[in-house]
């Protein structure tokens, strides 16, 4: 990795950075929102795990959908505002290969969902009692969702040429994956036929190993969301990688 990858990263970085009010204030305040209504709502319910309150089950869960979405968000963002704008191409004619064009737009969106997910985190400590039962495990799916979510992101980038087209990216797919992923829940709790339908679900196991960090329970084995967390980084870091080099949708 070159001058130019690090000056592609921090290009990206600042992009966001800008517009922090948007791009880290918003999903702070809306986040706390979901905590608040739920917490109040549904907090005088049984525990979902013994000895576990609700708001200690909660909390893990929305501050990995807040990484997630933003991670996605920034950089699918980033790569279809290019292409609307044409600046994509000052891009394209760096000697930068696929690889360094692919890690910078991930770096920068694993930078952005950890600083949301940071934020969320130091407030909701300010109102709820919440512990840390392995900061480990906590750090290594931090790192592996946000990865997948911005390589998700790339793709989505690439694939999409107007801002329509990225909205249905964001409401039929991100939208479903990251509401059905057992951040509001857990998942036996759900019908037969939700629950086969969750276990497809990517977002699920990256929600469910990061609470396991926290509380030390789980719905799956933190190893076998590790796993097919992993699994899915790697599909689609090969599938955006070979796109990339491929050029489709990227050059005319």
């Amino acid at each position: 990795m070159g001058v130019g990858f690090a000056t592609l990263l921090e290009k990206e970085v600042l992009r966001f950075w800008k517009v922090s009010f948007q791009t880290l204030l918003a999903p702070l305040v809306s986040t706390l929102l979901y905590l608040v209504v739920f917490a109040q709502v549904l907090g005088q319910r049984d525990s979902i795990y013994p000895g576990i309150s609700y708001a200690a089950f909660l909390v893990p869960g929305l501050v990995m959908m807040a990484m997630l979405q933003n991670a996605f968000a920034n950089s699918s963002s980033s790569l279809v505002q290019s292409k609307v704008t044409g600046n994509l191409v000052f891009v394209l004619l760096t000697p930068l290969s696929e690889g360094e064009f692919f890690g910078a737009y991930v770096l920068a969106a694993m930078v952005r969902g950890i600083m949301v997910g940071s934020v969320v985190l130091i407030a909701a400590w300010l109102f709820f009692s919440l512990s840390v039962f392995s900061g480990v495990w906590i750090l290594v799916f931090c790192l592996l969702s946000t990865f997948m979510a911005g390589a998700l992101g790339v793709l989505a980038g690439v694939w999409a040429e107007k801002f329509d087209q990225m909205a249905a990216w964001q409401n039929f797919l991100i939208l479903p994956l990251t509401f059905l992923s057992g951040a509001f829940y857990s998942l036996h709790s759900l019908p037969p036929l939700w629950h086969l339908i969750s276990r497809f679900n990517p977002f699920f196991y990256a929600i469910d190993g990061f609470r396991y960090g926290f509380i030390g329970a789980s719905d799956v084995s933190p190893w076998s969301s590790l796993v097919i967390v992993g699994s899915t980084c790697l599909a689609l870091s090969w599938t955006t990688l070979a796109l990339l080099r491929s050029g489709w949708r990227l050059r005319p």
